[in-house]
Order: C-alpha cells, then structure tokens, then sequence
C-alpha cells in the first residue's frame, strides 16, 4: 500500500501544477480575442480546477505508478486543466498545451519501440477531425481533435473510446436541457473531465 504522505505529496504536487498553468494559460488568453461565431466566453471555475488537478493527484498517487507513468499523467492533468480555462475563457485551445504533451508522450513511446500511443492518437482522433472538418469547425474545434489525440495516447484505444463517447453523451445531453443545440459550446470541459475520470479510476487494464 502507498504511504499516506506520498499520496498527499503527489495531490500537491498536481495541485500546484494546475495553479501555476492556469496562471500561464490567463496570460496567454488576455491577448486572444474570442470569434465571432465560437462559444460564448465564460469564467473558468479556476478553484475547481485546481481542487480536481489535487483530487487527482491523490487517485493517481495511491496506485504506486512507476515515475516516468506518474510523469505521463502530471502532464496530461495539467494540460487538461490549462485547456479547459482557455476553452471557456476565449473558446481557443492553445496548441502549447496539446500537441506539445502529445509530441512528447508519442516520442516516449517510440523511444520504448511502443507504439500504442501513437496508434491510439491516430485512430481515435480521426472521427473527431472528420466532424471538425465537414462542420468546418463549428460544430466539432481542431483544438478538441488535438485534445483528444492527447488523450487516447494517454489513455490507450479502448479507454478513451469509452471515455470520449460518455463525453459527447453528456454534451449533447446537456445541450438539449439548455435548449442551445443550435449554439457553439466549449466541448473541452466534457472531453477533460472524461479524460480526468478514466485517469483516477481505470476500468481496463
């Protein structure tokens, strides 16, 4: 069993990552201004973000993860959490906080001649960029695609299937409730916090 200090290490050590990436995030935001025809911008919940970026360092701290993997998920939250706060704050995610983690979690694979992430990034990204590109970007972001790309590398194929099809349920649930099926949404929040959830509590091996 994990040492109770090393969980809270981990959680903090999560938690202080995401303040200081929504930080970095906000300055890069301040000088974006939203399109016309994108989501409306909104205030990003920045407490509950870094209250969820902790929550998730504990789960993801009690499984005793060898360090390169722990370091895998570190940068996965984080950029979660920093494209989350642009997508609300200017309907943009940053390509800084997508296909850099991705460039970087792809070579690690390569490097260990695995080429899961790769694949997964590939396969499970290409529905996504099929809808981005026939809605000419509308109806589905390229900075989603990229989100998602990040997050089957991460995740694995099977994973993230489910996790980005529970993702794009909700959404559309929600959109329905709110009567804004016609409107742009920030699809992020759905595509992080699926993401953030198969991360704490892996069904699949």
């Amino acid at each position: 069993m994990t040492p109770i200090w090393i969980v809270a290490l981990v959680a903090l050590l999560f938690g202080c990552a995401a303040y200081l990436v929504l930080q970095l995030s906000a300055s890069l935001c301040a000088n974006i201004v939203p399109f016309d025809d994108g989501p409306r911008p909104g205030q990003p919940p920045t407490v509950a973000l870094v209250a969820g970026a902790t929550i998730l360092g504990g789960a993801i701290g009690i499984r005793s993860l060898p360090l390169p993997e722990l370091g895998i998920f570190a940068l996965l939250a984080v950029s979660l959490v920093a494209c989350w706060y642009s997508d609300v704050r200017c309907g943009i995610v940053l390509d800084y906080f997508t296909l850099g983690p991705l460039a970087i979690v792809v070579a690690v694979g390569l490097l260990g001649h695995d080429f899961a992430p790769l694949i997964a990034a590939l396969v499970v990204a290409l529905p996504f960029g099929l809808a981005a590109l026939f809605s000419k970007g509308r109806g589905m972001g390229w900075g989603d695609v990229k989100l998602v790309a990040l997050g089957a590398a991460v995740l694995g194929l099977q994973t993230s299937v489910l996790a980005f099809a529970a993702a794009c349920l909700v959404a559309v649930a929600i959109a329905a409730i709110r009567r804004r099926r016609s409107e742009p949404m920030a699809f992020v929040p759905y595509l992080a916090a699926s993401i953030a959830v198969a991360l704490a509590f892996p069904i699949l091996p």
